[in-house]
């Protein structure tokens, strides 16, 4: 057995562990040097951004017996890529799907553009926890001074906010995972009305955004996923390659 996996997330670094601790030969792809940073030590990574092309060379580079998808769930291009590229190398694919998490009773909008249109209805100040990569819908005049980001510690991602005009004083940069706790002393800390988040599971922090917003009697904004997905949780991916393993 070979695996060629696709993560990045908080559960794609939990199955690479365990992929080790199994002993599994493992590839795992990530975009960035930061996403590199995060693997369990000893874990062999493959950097970079890739486009289908890219992936299903790669995926002939080996002889890789699977390919996990443990990307996240709004990643909606790179997961089409990925099946594709998938199909293409004749390679089975396993795609871990998160579990969502956002049944509570709050504010949902389907995009970004209308959790923007939402907020500009809404009073107070808002914290953003969406990632950096989806700041442009809320850069309007009128809301982008009120709304405070948290972003990753990188240079590209302060960059982007304060070119897309983030007062300073309202880019906080740092890295999770954040206990409800923190969460509620950063919306008491700068007074914020509405949180606004992606339906990202468990492992994306939302029960303890939930749970925050609750204490500190603000509004929570949820931004729906882009679709409806079917694949495996973590634990029955692990199940899966292990039968397939002893087969």
């Amino acid at each position: 057995m070979n695996i060629l996996l696709f993560g990045g997330t908080g559960e794609g670094r939990e199955l690479a562990q365990w992929l080790l601790d199994q002993k599994i030969p493992t590839l795992v792809c990530v975009a960035t040097e930061y996403g590199e940073t995060l693997l369990p030590s000893g874990a062999e990574a493959h950097v970079g951004r890739m486009d289908r092309e890219a992936m299903e060379k790669l995926m002939a580079s080996r002889p890789f017996t699977h390919v996990v998808d443990a990307t996240h769930p709004y990643a909606v291009e790179v997961t089409a890529n990925i099946k594709a590229a998938a199909e293409g190398a004749g390679l089975p694919l396993l795609r871990l799907v998160r579990q969502s998490d956002g049944e509570d009773l709050c504010h949902k909008a389907g995009d970004m553009a209308g959790a923007a249109y939402m907020l500009e209805r809404l009073p107070g100040n808002v914290l953003l926890t969406t990632g950096s990569k989806e700041l442009d819908a809320f850069a309007k005049p009128g809301l982008v001074e009120r709304c405070y980001t948290r972003v990753l510690p990188m240079a590209d991602s302060l960059d982007r906010c304060l070119k897309l005009g983030f007062p300073p004083k309202n880019i906080i940069c740092m890295q999770g995972p954040f206990s409800k706790e923190l969460n509620v002393a950063l919306l008491k800390q700068y007074h914020i009305k509405t949180l606004v988040t992606k339906d990202t599971g468990g492992y994306g922090g939302f029960r303890e955004k939930a749970e925050a917003a609750r204490e500190a009697g603000c509004a929570l904004l949820v931004v729906e996923r882009p679709r409806a997905e079917t694949g495996l949780t973590l634990e029955e991916c692990k199940e899966k390659l292990l039968r397939e393993g002893e087969a």
